[in-house]
């Protein structure tokens, strides 16, 4: 067991709570492993002897209080995010720690920014959603490719994927999702976000090679439309899937994903391809990898690292590219990340 900072992670036998949890060791935290399900604890207690398990619900306000007694930050993997964001934000605020999590979900991501923001700031606690690959790596690959820039004309964010074999949690925060939408789609143009009931476009992609072009469906919406213009000024953020990753997520029946190596991620490749444009200025950043799942762990627990260790340039409700120096935390995360800069 580390003698570093205690974590709490709520959500930590969830799929992607158990790479956090894995993550943290590797790190010298201790992570506290938080859930709702006794028995799911259990089990997690005797994979992962020596660690602590409390149970909390996101509905019992004094068992999350509870839950993160002693812990120096948090780490939420617990979705859907519109049910548990908000009450394991307010009890961090009430333990004064910083709090973190993986969400996904646009909307969610938005409520974050728009409850918690003057709260989270003039306590002086860092809150950071959307710390994970969808949301939190666009936004740093983003800001990098912005160098010295705030404002730009364009951001293109495009997903590779090899295929996509979602979790429950993915398909359950998609469901909740399209509630909150009722059945529409959303896209971020002229500055805001706008909710219309267009089909999505199909295109290709330029992506690098190896990959190369590959057809893709555009505005398939992502969360980096949340995290990139709240510190950046660019009207039209756009994000991209390509199409057989899409019909992997919407297929019947849709697997989980298989682990395949030693650290439980699976076979599926990833490519990020970020453009930023600026009048006819263009710059091109990139980052491939193997599981969307298994590398938002180190994407959170480097971020709690930087956080506890004072390295971070704002408090309060802030993404990844506005809280941390962008270029630094993806060279940070080489062991899990190809990065390459174009031109």
């Amino acid at each position: 067991m580390g003698s570093g900072p205690i974590v709490a992670v709520f959500g930590a036998y969830g799929h992607t709570g158990r790479f956090v949890v894995a993550e943290s060791i590797e790190r010298g935290h201790v992570p506290l492993l938080l859930g709702r399900d006794r028995e799911k604890l259990a089990a997690l207690a005797k994979a992962r002897p020596g660690f602590e398990t409390r149970q909390a619900s996101a509905d019992d306000a004094a068992s999350l209080d509870r839950a993160l007694d002693g812990a120096a930050a948090v780490i939420n993997c617990a979705g859907p995010f519109a049910s548990t964001a908000a009450p394991v934000i307010e009890a961090a605020l009430r333990a004064g720690i910083p709090y973190v999590d993986v969400a996904a979900e646009i909307e969610a991501n938005a409520d974050t920014f728009a409850h918690f923001a003057e709260r989270a700031r003039a306590a002086g606690t860092a809150v950071v959603p959307a710390m994970a690959f969808y949301g939190g790596l666009g936004d740093l690959l983003v800001t990098t490719a912005m160098g010295d820039r705030t404002s730009a004309d364009e951001a293109h964010i495009a997903y590779g994927l090899s295929n996509w074999h979602p979790t429950g949690g993915t398909l359950a925060a998609g469901a909740v999702s399209a509630r909150r939408r009722g059945g529409r789609r959303v896209r971020f143009t002229g500055g805001r976000l706008e909710y219309h009931d267009d089909a999505l476009p199909t295109l290709e992609w330029p992506f690098p090679a190896p990959l190369g072009p590959r057809s893709v469906l555009g505005e398939f919406t992502m969360a980096d439309v949340v995290t990139v213009p709240s510190h950046l000024d660019i009207p039209e953020v756009r994000t991209y899937m390509t199409a057989g990753a899409a019909a992997d997520l919407s297929a019947p029946g849709a697997s989980a994903p298989a682990a395949v190596d030693e650290r439980g991620r699976s076979a599926q490749t990833f490519v990020v391809d970020v453009l930023v444009r600026s009048g006819d200025t263009e710059r091109r950043v990139t980052a491939a990898g193997q599981d969307i799942y298994a590398v938002s762990a180190p994407l959170a627990v480097e971020a709690v690292d930087r956080i506890l260790t004072g390295r971070t340039r704002t408090a309060g409700v802030a993404s990844a590219g506005a809280i941390f120096d962008a270029p630094d935390f993806l060279r940070a995360l080489s062991p899990h990340l190809s990065l390459h800069l174009h031109g």
